[in-house]
């Protein structure tokens, strides 16, 4: 079976795929029409991708192309409609990264908090102002609201538990085996944004979430309140977040994901939202620790043995069904 790998990839799944048998083509470079070429002419079964974006080109450009592998949990980045309509499958790695992002969301939560970011930038800049960065509220009794109670919602609930934190989420689906574990309480949309001390976003991208914290969604937080936002950049209006920011309508933000993302191999970044006052970025990293990594390394290498070895699709997120090898 020939596997192209057109992103980044743990070199532990690249050995582990060779020794499955499989003849690995691996270029992260690849994306746009490069990467639609390279299909055409490589004709691989299985295409492996992290954050780049797998069209309906790329997908009719390999005859032998049965299954495309998101590194990852979300899969907005790919065109499922098409991989359908050509009896494609998609797969993803649902929950091996959620460690790893809540890890990441309650140290920006932290960062916020105690303005670590500023401190930094002051004495790196030879300011001491010890006077003002004294005035941290702390987290202990603070209430955090979870949008999005899924596998990475609730490793941040849990942490965020033993910080002494009041937990509320809002989610399509109740979850009282959690509320009981964690002391969570359910509440509306509306209800978290307006007693959160903390908004914490955890939801996937696409249409049904694009813009799901905007400028009305904004003006019903505290405006001495921070939005942490480390699931999809869409998620969040960036244009109204900055209204907010010059308004003093909200008390800070922390960002890992931005509506105007470089490409895989781009080192500028033009998105202005990281110039606001009050807000901090990180460079979408939220997934990418050595943990997080060498654990979807081995999920995508579980997926494509069950594809090899018994036709099976594993975490199929479109129609599944055994192909004839």
């Amino acid at each position: 079976m020939k596997v192209l790998i057109a992103d980044k990839f743990h070199e532990t799944g690249v050995a582990a795929l060779k020794d499955v048998g499989c003849e690995v083509i691996m270029n992260p470079e690849l994306k746009d029409d490069a990467l639609t070429e390279c299909i055409k002419a490589e004709n691989p079964g299985v295409l492996i991708v992290r954050s780049t974006k797998v069209t309906a080109p790329m997908i009719d450009a390999s005859n032998a192309l049965r299954l495309v592998i998101r590194a990852g949990s979300g899969f907005d980045t790919i065109d499922v409609a098409a991989a359908t309509e050509h009896g494609v499958r998609v797969c993803n790695c649902p929950g091996k990264n959620s460690v790893a992002v809540a890890e990441l969301t309650l140290g920006l939560m932290i960062a916020l908090d105690r303005q670590i970011v500023d401190e930094t930038d002051d004495l790196r800049r030879g300011v001491w102002n010890k006077k003002h960065y004294s005035k941290a509220r702390g987290l202990k009794g603070r209430t955090l609201g979870i949008v999005g109670l899924g596998r990475i919602g609730y490793e941040v609930a849990k942490r965020a538990a033993a910080f002494e934190m009041k937990l509320v989420y809002c989610d399509v689906v109740a979850r009282p085996d959690l509320e009981r574990e964690l002391g969570l309480s359910r509440v509306s949309f509306e209800e978290l944004l307006a007693q959160a001390d903390f908004v914490t976003v955890h939801v996937p991208g696409g249409a049904t979430t694009e813009h799901l914290i905007g400028e009305a969604e904004l003006a019903k937080m505290k405006p001495t309140a921070y939005l942490i936002n480390c699931s999809r950049g869409g998620v969040v209006s960036e244009q109204a977040l900055a209204k907010a920011m010059a308004a003093g309508r909200l008390g800070g933000a922390a960002l890992d994901v931005y509506e105007i993302e470089p490409g895989a191999t781009d080192t500028e970044f033009k998105d202005p939202i990281p110039k606001v006052p009050h807000v901090y970025g990180t460079h979408h990293v939220g997934a990418s620790t050595e943990q997080a990594q060498e654990a979807v390394a081995e999920e995508t290498v579980r997926i494509v043995r069950a594809f090899v070895d018994k036709g099976e699709f594993i975490n199929c997120v479109n129609p599944s069904q055994t192909v004839a090898m």
